[in-house]
Order: structure tokens, then C-alpha cells, then sequence
């Protein structure tokens, strides 16, 4: 999976967005921010008070543990709160939400939306305790709608729907195939092809459609439609072995109506959680038929590119083995698993099915606002691309020698994340009690790490505003707490129930700047934050406009 399959899914702005006109390098010594009751406050004033009113509930305490049902929290009521997501339209606006509410009610809160209920954390000295609480088999909270469609289709569940030891059991084998070192090795070249006809694609089409002088034409256009099919392209490619050709003029319409089916299945999911699905499917109500008719086509096509993968395979071992090997022929992560036969040929389809459904957007969006940081900060831009060229040429044209000598490529990555988390929050089940903010929370209680909130506060992160990949170089922040320090990037999760796609993921992300910088200058006509909206994922309102200039 990618970043959202490892979730379930300070000084905050008004809107929960970083103030415009930081679009730097260096982190500025001062900043202006929208305090929750929308007054201009200096920030490390704001961090200080925060600071200040953790300590002041602290020593009210007088060294008592509080119980759990004294947690502040945003009313009794889940159908209540229900119906005010559903009013104020939170739904697409939860990241924002969660921001505010911490804001208002301090580092921890109790919410109770619907059948809904967790305990929600931001700071990283806190998600820490929670990791390790998480036990043997840790649990994230379940998608009952993907579950029940599984359980109505009677379709098996991966890895991503399973808890205990069959979940652990099936894990373990799968993470031989997509995050081992071995494995990375074997699919890093798939990977890095792909990036290099995509970047060779654009460079065509900046060339045929394009303004300015011939070989340094630059052209301005919405890169997420190309974004979208880069990422199928490459998950296809690793996942099956197959390239399916959607850089052509005429890409499939079969592989865009999977697009399509990928961002009904996100988009309808949120508001899902919060209800009985199987009420709904009793009812037949419209936004369980949209949901369940979405993950029918997800299944149908994994399930036609599985048919097609199991014959190569059985053809290419009627033709022996030995001569495969002889050739490097890399069959992709389905192959290797039909070949080892561990798992059953249905949980080799669940399974395999939710990394395509992982692969997409979750890596497309990610690459939309990395392009657009990238592009307002020109002097980030140059500096990750002056490191990229030196390593690329060190390393020979190696893509893997020339990402190891380019960290800044990594710190693009992380940086994205941190401030565009692909899902909001990252939840356990912990397995003992455990105290937060002198709170005792019960075993087995879901706990939320808020990673929107968390990655935009001051508390956490210097100068939480600036886009800077180099402040992932070293093992902390100049100012900051090493308390936690550990737990402040977790885009992908954490510890054995991680994003079982983060090696994809990464690599993918990484191989595509490495050579969208090599080729392309970026830039953007505005330096106005970015409107998020919330479906699954975190996602642009509008896609941003990327002005690519060949260099």
C-alpha cells in the first residue's frame, strides 16, 4: 500500500494553511500566523503559550493520573457530532478540524462521530508511548466498508483488513517481496524506467507544444492527469511485471476507468466510517452502491491483469525456469508470489489487489504538491537539483548509487509529507493502559496520531511554515525536543504494521524528481498556498499549474 493504506488515513492558520510568502530555504527567524480566534500572533509567542497551558494542566494535576472520561472532548453526542460533519461539511475539511480543535482543547482530545469513536494525539513524545503499547500484532483501525464489501463479494481480505496472527502471518511473507533490500533491488529498475520515458515523454511534449526558443521551450499546464497514469504506469510495472503502455498518444480507456473507480472508492469512504455499512447495504442506499460498485471495478481489474500475469508465468515455465533466470527476467511481485506458492491464489488476489488500489493517488498527489513546493521555492530547487546532477553523474547513471548520494531527494519526500500528509492520522489499538498528558487511557481504546496537525506545529517543527527538505539531515532540529523525536515523520506508519507498499512508494517519488530535476526547471505563476481537501487522502481543492522549462 501507499501512505493512506498505513492510516486508515502548534500554530495553526486559520484556514489549516501555512501562511504565503515563506517560500524559503533558510528558515526565517519570525512568522506571522492566524491563532484560532483569528488574531495575528508572533509565533514562537504562540508556541510559548501552548507550551505554557500544557504545563498549567500539568501541575493542576498534583501528580494524579486522570481518569479517561476527563480527557477534553467535543461533545457526548456522536449522532449529535454527526450531523455537524455532515452540516459543516467536515468530512472534506477533517485535517483542518482536527487542527482547530487542538487548538481550542490542548494536545489531546476525546471525538465521538457516529459509531465513531477515538482519543486524538499530536505531539510526538505522546505517539511514541502509543508505538509502544501497539503489542505483537498491532491493529489500525478497520475500514468497515472495505470490510464488508469484502464480506458481501465474498472476496478474501489482505494484509491491510487483517489483525492477529493471521495477519502477521501473511505479512511476513508478503514483506519478502516489497521490502527486503533483495526485493527493493529487484523492482528499482522497473521503477526508474518508468521515470525515465515519463520524463522523456514530457520533454516531447514540451518541445512540440511549448513556447521560447527551440531546446529551452518551457510549457505551463495541470501535471495530474499525467501525474495519475506515471503512477499506475510504474505500479503496474512493479506489481505485475508488465509495462501497460499508458504513455502513449491513446492510453486505455480500461486503465483510466480504474483511475476513475480508485478516487469514487477514496471519496465515498470518509463519510462510511461513521455509519452502519451494512444498514446501508440493506437499504440500498446510493452512497454504499457508488462505494461498492467502485471496489467491483478496482477487483475486476486486478483480477484480469492476475489472469494474464498466472499465464506468462505458467508459459514462461513450460519454457523452464533456467532459461528465465538466464535472462534477469524480473516477473514483478505477483510473479515471485505465484512462483513460491506460499500464499493461496485468493489472498494472493486480495492482497495484490489493495496495493493497486494503494498505488495511485496516493503517490500521484504527493507528486503534485511536491512539483509545486519545488516550483515556489526555486533556491530548495536548485540546491536538491546541484546534489542531484553530482550524484547522478557520480553514480554512473545507477539510480540507486545516485539517490543514496542525494539525501535532499529523500528530504523532499519527507518534507511533502510532513506538510501534505497523504492520509491525516495513523491509529493503534493499544494492548495495556497507558497514560497521555497524565490521561489513563484503557487497553484496546482507538488512539489517533494526528500527522496534519503534527507536522504544521511549532511545537514540533522549526519554523513549521518553511519547505525545507534539509531539515531531515540531521537527527534533530536546531531548538527543538529530542523527546519523541523519532515519531515526527510517519507518512508511511510505523514498526511491523507500516505502509507495506513504503518501499514502492519511496523509491517511485524519488526516482521521478530525480529526473523531472535533471531535465526540468519548475516554477508557478502564484506562490498562494494550496486549498487541501480531504476524501481518504489529502488532496488539492484544484491541482496546481507547474511551468516546466527544459534545462
Amino acid at each position: 500500500m501507499r501512505g493512506v493504506f498505513s492510516q486508515a488515513s502548534a500554530c495553526f492558520g486559520a484556514q489549516g494553511t501555512p501562511a504565503s510568502g515563506h517560500l524559503c530555504g533558510v528558515s526565517p527567524q519570525r512568522f506571522l500566523c492566524m491563532t484560532a480566534a483569528g488574531t495575528v500572533a508572533d509565533g514562537k509567542s504562540e508556541r510559548r503559550k501552548v507550551a505554557d497551558s500544557a504545563g498549567v494542566r500539568k501541575r493542576d494535576l498534583d501528580g494524579q493520573v486522570r481518569s479517561f472520561e476527563q480527557i477534553p472532548h467535543t461533545g457526548r453526542s456522536g449522532w449529535v457530532n454527526l450531523v455537524k460533519f455532515w452540516r459543516e461539511d467536515r468530512f472534506r475539511t477533517l485535517h483542518r478540524h482536527m487542527e482547530k480543535t487542538f487548538m481550542a482543547l490542548g494536545p489531546i482530545y476525546r471525538e465521538q462521530v457516529g459509531t465513531h469513536s477515538s482519543v486524538n494525539i499530536m505531539l510526538p513524545s505522546d505517539i511514541g508511548e502509543l508505538f509502544r503499547s501497539e503489542g505483537l500484532h498491532p491493529r489500525r483501525m478497520t475500514l468497515q466498508p472495505w470490510a464488508t464489501h469484502r464480506e458481501t463479494r465474498q472476496h478474501s481480505k489482505g494484509v491491510f483488513l487483517k489483525n492477529g496472527e493471521e495477519w502477521r502471518a501473511d505479512r511476513l511473507l508478503l514483506n519478502k517481496e516489497v521490502m527486503m533490500t533483495a526485493a527493493v533491488k529487484r523492482f528499482l529498475p522497473l521503477l526508474d524506467e518508468v521515470a525515465s520515458d515519463f520524463c522523456r515523454m514530457l520533454r516531447a511534449r514540451v518541445e512540440r507544444e511549448g513556447r521560447g526558443e527551440e531546446g529551452r521551450r518551457s510549457l505551463t499546464m495541470d501535471p495530474s492527469p499525467d501525474l495519475f497514469r506515471f503512477a499506475l504506469e510504474a505500479s503496474c510495472h512493479v506489481i505485475y511485471g508488465e509495462r501497460i503502455g499508458l504513455f502513449s498518444s491513446t492510453p486505455s480507456m480500461e486503465s483510466q476507468k480504474f483511475i476513475w473507480a480508485v478516487e469514487r472508492m477514496l471519496a465515498t469512504t470518509p463519510p462510511l466510517l461513521y455509519l452502519p455499512p451494512r444498514l446501508l447495504l440493506r437499504l440500498g442506499a446510493p452512497l454504499w452502491t457508488q462505494h461498492a460498485s467502485a471496489w467491483d471495478h478496482i477487483f475486476s481489474h486486478a483480477e484480469a491483469r492476475i489472469q494474464r500475469g498466472y499465464q506468462r508465468l505458467s508459459s514462461s515455465q513450460r519454457k523452464g525456469s533456467e532459461a528465465r533466470a538466464a535472462t534477469g527476467q524480473y516477473t514483478g511481485v505477483l510473479g515471485q508470489l505465484l512462483e513460491k506458492g506460499q500464499l493461496s491464489l485468493d489472498l494472493i488476489k486480495a492482497n495484490i489487489t489493495e496495493l493497486m488500489a494503494g498505488g495511485v493517488d496516493t503517490t500521484a498527489v504527493p507528486l503534485q504538491f511536491a512539483l509545486f513546493e519545488l516550483g515556489r521555492n526555486p533556491e530548495v530547487q536548485e540546491r536538491v537539483r546541484q546534489q542531484v546532477v553530482a550524484s547522478w553523474t557520480q553514480a554512473g547513471g545507477d539510480p540507486q548509487k545516485a539517490m543514496q548520494g542525494a539525501p535532499l531527494l529523500k528530504g523532499t519526500i519527507k518534507e511533502v509529507l510532513r506538510l501534505y500528509p497523504v492520509g491525516t492520522t495513523v491509529q493503534r489499538y493499544p494492548v495495556k493502559d497507558i497514560v497521555l498528558q497524565n490521561y489513563r487511557i484503557p487497553a484496546g481504546t482507538m488512539v489517533q496520531a494526528c500527522l496534519y496537525p503534527m507536522g504544521r506545529s511549532a511545537e514540533v517543527f522549526e519554523d513549521p511554515r518553511c519547505f525545507n527538505p534539509g531539515r531531515w539531515g540531521s537527527s534533530r532540529e536546531e531548538g527543538q525536543s529530542t523527546e519523541g523525536a523519532g515519531f515526527r515523520s510517519l507518512a508511511f506508519g510505523f514498526g511491523a504494521r507500516q505502509c507495506v507498499g513504503r518501499r514502492i512508494a519511496e523509491n517511485e517519488m524519488q526516482l521521478f524528481l530525480m529526473h523531472i530535476l535533471l531535465s526540468f526547471h519548475l516554477s508557478v505563476s502564484s506562490s498562494e498556498d494550496i486549498k487541501t481537501t480531504c476524501t481518504l487522502i489529502l488532496q488539492p481543492e484544484t491541482p496546481p499549474r507547474i511551468t516546466f522549462r527544459k534545462l
